[in-house]
């Protein structure tokens, strides 16, 4: 994440809170659905494994900006 600007940075900030509806710090499955209805089943598969370092179900501020840092 250090190698980000900070304006990237604070772009990458509100996308995920504007997603992770909960608060928790996290975006679950449904909050992904919520966003992006017409995301088909494959892409949050993909998306999942992908981005999903941990495998817990959910993606944290550190693993979207892995994703889109």
């Amino acid at each position: 994440m250090s190698e980000l600007s900070g304006e990237r940075l604070a772009e990458l900030r509100q996308t995920f809170a504007s997603i992770d509806v909960s608060g928790d710090g996290f975006i679950s499955q449904e909050e992904f659905l919520k966003h992006f209805p017409g995301l088909p089943a494959e892409a949050l598969g993909s998306l999942e494994q992908t981005a999903d370092a941990d495998g817990d179900g959910r993606i944290s501020f550190e693993e979207f900006v892995r994703l889109l840092g």
